[in-house]
Formats: C-alpha cells, sequence, structure tokens
C-alpha cells in the first residue's frame, strides 16, 4: 500500500507541505499547470535551500496585496474555474470547507458568512490548491501523521494578538493529539492544520513502512532552536487484514513508597469513578532499597488533568510521569446467551483468525450466589452458550 507519512517536529504551514510533496518527487511543473488554470496573478518559486544546514525546497508564492476579503463561495468559485481532475477539486474544497468551519466556530458566526483573511489571501488559495494537486499526483492510498507541535508564546492576527494556538487552528486540531514545544512562535497555521485535520487517517509517531522518498519543505523563516522543515516519508506500508481497532490512549505513572494498601485502593475506586480506563499497580525497588509501587492508569486525553488532581491529592505524590500509547484491540460487542439461569451478559471479540467471548462478572456472580452454583461452573455454561449461537 503507497503511504505518505508527516513527520511535522517543526510545525506545519501549507506552503511547507507543498514544498514537501515536490522534494519528494511531485512534478513541479504539474502543480503549476494546475494553479495556471485557477487564472490568478500569481507566480510559483520554487528553489532549493538549506535550512539549519538541511538541503530542502522552498516555496514562495508572488501575489499581489489585496485587501478584499473573500467568503467560501468566492473561494469555490476559483477552485471550481480551473481545470483541477475531480480528486483534486473535491480535496482543495474539503480543506477549505474545514477552514471555514473553524473560522465559524471561533467567531460564532454562520460558516456563510465566515469571510477569510489571511486563508483567504492569493497564495493560500495557491498553497491548498496546490497540496491538492501534490497529493493526488503522488497517488498515496494511505496518510499518517506524528503529534503536532503548536509552538508557545502570542502571534497577530487581524483582531490583535492571540495566544498561540489561535482560536480557529486551535479548532482545527480538535481530535490531534498535541506535542510539546517551548518555541516561542507559530509552527502550525491554520492552513497546515486544516490539511492535516483533512487528509490523515492515523496518528501515529512513526509507521511501519519500508521509505522510498524523504521530502523536506522550508518554511519562511529560520529558528535559532531547530530547523524549520517539514519532512515527509514516502514508501510502502503492507496493507493490512486486520479487521480489528487501534486507537492512541495516555498512560499515567506514578512510583509510591510512603502510601498505605488502603489509599491505593481508595485510589483505585476514584480513578476508575473519573473514568479510567484502566489502573494497576506493580511492585517496585526504589532508591534506598525501599520496596515500592508503581500506580499505572490508562485514560484518553481529555481528562487526564481530572486523573492527575486525584492523584496528586489521594497519593500526595511529588510527580506524574505521562506518555501516549497505541493500543490494538479487537473489535467488540456486547452480547446476551441463553443459559439455565435466563438471559446473561458478556462481551465478544474479534479479530483476524481470533474470536474470544467473557462473560460479565457481575451477572456470572449473581448466579452463582442465588443459585448455591460455584463461580467457574457459571462461567462454563455461559461460554457454552455463547459457542453455540
Amino acid at each position: 500500500m503507497r503511504a505518505l507519512h508527516f513527520d511535522c517536529f517543526s510545525g506545519i504551514s501549507g506552503d511547507m507541505t507543498l514544498a514537501a510533496l515536490i522534494d519528494a518527487g511531485v512534478d513541479a511543473e504539474a502543480v503549476r499547470e494546475g494553479l495556471a488554470s485557477l487564472g490568478l496573478p500569481i507566480q510559483v518559486e520554487v528553489a532549493k535551500v538549506r535550512k539549519g544546514g538541511f538541503a530542502a525546497t522552498q516555496i514562495t508564492i508572488e501575489a499581489p496585496e489585496q485587501r478584499a476579503h473573500r467568503h467560501l463561495p468566492d473561494v469555490e468559485e476559483i477552485l471550481s474555474r480551473g481545470r483541477l481532475t475531480p480528486s483534486q477539486l473535491a480535496l482543495a474544497l474539503r480543506i477549505f470547507r474545514r477552514l471555514a468551519e473553524a473560522e465559524a466556530e471561533a467567531h460564532g458566526i454562520a460558516v456563510e458568512k465566515v469571510h477569510f483573511h489571511e486563508v483567504g489571501a492569493l497564495d493560500s488559495i495557491a498553497d491548498i490548491a496546490g497540496v491538492a494537486i501534490a497529493l493526488d499526483l503522488l497517488g498515496v492510498e494511505r496518510i499518517t501523521s506524528r503529534s503536532v507541535p503548536t509552538g508557545c508564546g502570542t502571534v497577530r492576527c487581524e483582531h490583535g494578538l492571540m495566544p498561540i494556538p489561535a482560536p480557529a487552528t486551535a479548532a482545527l486540531l480538535k481530535g490531534v493529539p498535541l506535542a510539546l514545544c517551548a518555541i516561542k512562535a507559530e509552527l502550525t497555521t491554520p492552513t497546515g492544520a486544516a490539511i492535516l485535520g483533512t487528509v490523515v487517517q492515523e496518528w501515529i509517531e512513526q509507521p511501519v513502512m519500508t521509505v522510498e522518498r524523504i521530502g523536506h519543505g522550508a518554511g519562511q523563516r529560520d529558528l535559532l532552536e531547530q530547523p524549520n522543515l517539514l519532512r515527509v516519508f514516502v514508501g510502502e506500508a503492507a496493507a493490512s487484514t486486520d479487521p480489528g481497532e487501534r486507537d492512541r490512549v495516555w498512560m499515567l505513572e506514578t512510583n509510591l513508597d510512603d502510601v498505605t494498601a488502603e489509599i491505593i485502593g481508595y485510589c483505585f475506586e476514584r480513578l476508575f469513578d473519573a473514568g479510567a480506563l484502566d489502573v494497576f499497580s506493580t511492585p517496585i525497588q526504589m532508591k534506598k532499597n525501599r520496596p515500592g509501587v508503581l500506580l499505572s492508569v490508562l485514560a484518553p486525553e481529555s481528562i487526564l488533568p481530572r486523573l492527575e488532581d486525584i492523584l496528586f491529592r489521594e497519593t500526595e505524590t511529588f510527580g506524574i510521569r505521562r506518555y501516549p500509547v497505541e493500543r490494538s484491540k479487537l473489535q467488540r460487542e456486547s452480547t446476551t446467551v441463553e443459559t439455565p439461569w435466563g438471559p446473561l451478559r458478556g462481551k465478544r471479540g474479534r479479530r483476524a483468525g481470533v474470536e474470544v467471548f467473557t462473560p460479565e462478572y457481575e451477572d456470572c456472580a449473581r448466579v452463582a450466589r442465588q443459585h448455591g452454583v460455584a463461580l467457574a461452573e457459571v462461567y462454563r455454561l455461559v461460554r457454552d452458550a455463547s459457542r453455540r449461537r
């Protein structure tokens, strides 16, 4: 399967994306021809540069300054009058629609009333249309990306200084894993965020793939801390035959050597009540040869602050580690099976070559107590009933 991976360690913008795709082998002249068909008064300059000592491609869109703002229908009309292929046009329209929805959310207005500022300028239209053309020419079937750094500090918008990420960019990054970054600059622009949010199918730090080409797209600024580059990997990834599921969650960990078993047990309850997916402890040996406990919590990113509050308050720990983890899961469904004691619940899981069934403990324990039957016997009969379905 043809694959593309965005390694946006220094963020992402529209011109960096287009430059990286051209650097990875997309025909620059074919992109120019597609953009020329839009009839815009622009010139597309493609240059080889060095950023932080590394060779890269840089795109500069030369366009006259325009004061007029454009609404979404104006941009859609510009894109539709060109000679883009149906797939190129559809992708460009989706990216701009995503931008319009983010602007509408940020300003609390209807999508139809959104007037684009920076993203409605000629160079941004060229960036987005160029990326749509380049991705179509690249012919990839799967697109992934690592976590995205936004930068920090403030950025000047039409409405004044705003914290990074600016409101529209923040709206575009909903559901996107963000990377820690202390660089005081806007690393990820609204256009870059809209491109990722539209085309990325999976967020993963590094996919399993055979890399054939690497592209480097240079940003316009120079950063003191690191090269201002967007790197893309193009190659072959094995087509998945696994009908299971994958997702990304977070692990919280803290080492404890001065907390009683009662407090740890109580903390388990509080963490599960707050929405933790799993909580477990592991015996460890800590400094000064003290026996201790590693308390681990698996949870979605949205509730991490709530869980950390519980850990700090209940255990009085001085620090908590957090890191993302990728999970492979069975496709799961709740089901009910008929037994001599009536219907009992269970959970069925499937993936390639594997099928499992787990009886619901509370149902089985209730039956075992009521009828004086061993819990193991109830489990056995429930599993037998599930296999006969």
